[in-house]
């Protein structure tokens, strides 16, 4: 299963995800995987996209600065991948689950942490992805029968991943 939420707001479901892997990982959880987190910039240019991977904590720019007035995908695509070996690297010495801040451009294009969320599902281990209108058909198309939409609440999240975590011992006294 291939948990799977939005939220409306621009920033919003980044916010949201961060919050529930630090909240399951105050609780004790493995929590492997990468957090965005959006540095608003004093020039008036886009914000900067920092991405923190989990659990080792090590942050990520993603964004290229590409000046004023430019257009285009300011997707540091390398920083990316950096980040895509630190959260591998981590889950392979063990983990009770993996959230991604987003199945985006680069999963949709058969990059990022497209393999990642398939060694996952392959093991067992409980995906949940944040998505966006542009990249949800992509999405669905990837993950088929196995993507579950959850609702975008704190609650619902922590309740969905614990009810399909295994590899943990104790999950209920977690809860």
């Amino acid at each position: 299963m291939i948990g799977f939420t939005m939220t409306p707001g621009r920033g919003d479901t980044d916010l949201l995800l961060a919050t529930l892997a630090d909240d399951l990982q105050r609780r004790g959880l493995c929590v492997c995987g990468c957090v965005q987190i959006n540095a608003e910039r004093l020039d008036g240019l886009p914000c900067d996209m920092l991405v923190r991977a989990l659990p080792t904590g090590n942050v990520y720019k993603i964004s290229q600065d590409l000046g004023a007035g430019s257009r285009g995908c300011r997707l540091d695509a390398n920083a990316l991948e950096s980040a895509v070996g630190d959260v591998t690297a981590a889950f392979e010495r063990g983990a009770d689950m993996l959230i991604l801040n987003k199945f985006g451009k680069h999963e949709a294009e058969g990059r990022g942490f497209r393999d990642l969320i398939g060694e996952a599902v392959y093991r067992g281990v409980p995906v949940l992805v944040g998505i966006n209108d542009l990249n949800r058909p992509a999405f669905l198309e990837f993950a088929g029968d196995l993507a579950a939409p959850v609702q975008p609440t704190i609650e619902e999240l922590r309740g969905w991943m614990l009810a399909r975590t295994t590899t943990c011992a104790g999950v209920e006294d977690i809860v």
